[in-house]
């Protein structure tokens, strides 16, 4: 950053740090971008992001930066608070329409309802049947708890691993190559830890319970 960088990818509170450290000068930054945007501005991220664009936002100033926000979803209210940092004539590119509740016709959907002390063996008996020994199956938990001792149970006959906020991202990344590779056949993740994975030929998607 010393030397001079096109580039910045940073989360709120690291870049945050910087600003006020005197070692990041956002005076000549020509293109802002958002990603995950609903997100950002719903996780307590707000007012973080909102000291780091004031730096870069003169108001009603033609010449403020390019701004760039990226979501898969967008409520009324974040337009609200974008419009603060876009032009009046900002653009809306919207790939999904009115097909909020779509999903893709190559996939079968279950639900199974089972009492909460039987999820394990439900959830074990589920994998054996539609992803069998050598399927990928990935299986999403509320919390990280619930996650370990998944991933521990004696119902899931198959290799298995856990992901989620408290493992370091080292361990995060060979966990993730392993399953890619074929390393072991069941990750249970959190939901908050597979935003965005990306991982080819997964047979079997288990919710081990609803999203709230």
């Amino acid at each position: 950053m010393r030397s001079g960088i096109d580039i910045l990818v940073g989360t709120p509170g690291r870049i945050k740090d910087h600003l006020q450290n005197g070692k990041l000068d956002l005076a000549k930054v020509k293109h802002v971008v958002l990603d995950e945007v609903d997100q950002m501005l719903d996780m307590g991220f707000a007012e973080q992001v909102e000291d780091i664009l004031r730096v870069a936002y003169k108001k009603d100033s033609e010449d403020n930066p390019q701004t760039l926000l990226f979501s898969a979803t967008c409520p009324h209210w974040v337009y609200d608070v974008a419009k603060k940092y876009m032009k009046s004539r900002y653009e809306q590119i919207d790939l999904i329409g009115k097909r909020t509740q779509k999903a893709a016709t190559t996939v079968e959907h279950l639900a199974i309802e089972c009492h909460w002390s039987q999820r394990a063996a439900v959830i074990g008996d589920v994998i054996q049947v539609y992803s069998g020994s050598h399927g990928r199956t990935i299986v999403f938990c509320e919390t990280k708890k619930e996650a370990n001792e998944l991933a521990l149970n004696a119902s899931i006959k198959q290799d298995c691993q856990s992901l989620h906020g408290d493992i370091p991202q080292k361990q995060r990344e060979i966990t993730l190559k392993g399953f890619r590779n074929g390393s072991f056949k069941v990750l249970v993740a959190t939901n908050v830890a597979a935003r965005g994975l990306d991982i080819p030929e997964v047979d079997l998607v288990v919710q081990s319970s609803p999203p709230k």
